[in-house]
């Protein structure tokens, strides 16, 4: 299964660099494990998050919002943002942008 993910600044308009983030799987059992984890690039990007062996199942990213605010000296009501989502057809790339700002967030499946 290949995963990336695109972090954007809504309020500044800009991605969002050296934002650190993880990748979780669900064991089955409700537990998380630890699956991989990368910062952003200069253009706010993550690619190859995981390697073509992981299999279908319930995964999570969590991104470390509070840190990058922090960073830029700006508050957030929203200090980490965990998107989970369900991945039935684990040949196919999946892509879940983030936009971000202090106070919302949203985010899709890309492509």
């Amino acid at each position: 299964m290949s995963l990336s993910t695109h972090v954007l600044d809504a309020v500044t308009g800009r991605p969002a660099p050296d934002l650190a983030l993880t990748v979780e799987q669900c064991d089955g059992s409700g537990a998380w494990q630890l699956v991989g984890h990368a910062r952003t690039d200069a253009d706010g990007r993550a690619r190859d998050l995981l390697d073509d062996t992981r299999p279908a199942g319930v995964y999570r990213l969590t991104f470390d919002t509070g840190a990058y605010f922090a960073a830029a000296g700006r508050d957030t009501f929203y200090p980490e943002v965990s998107i989970v989502f369900a991945v039935s057809s684990p040949g196919d790339h999946h892509h879940v942008p983030l936009l971000l700002s202090p106070f919302a967030y949203s985010t899709y499946r890309g492509s």
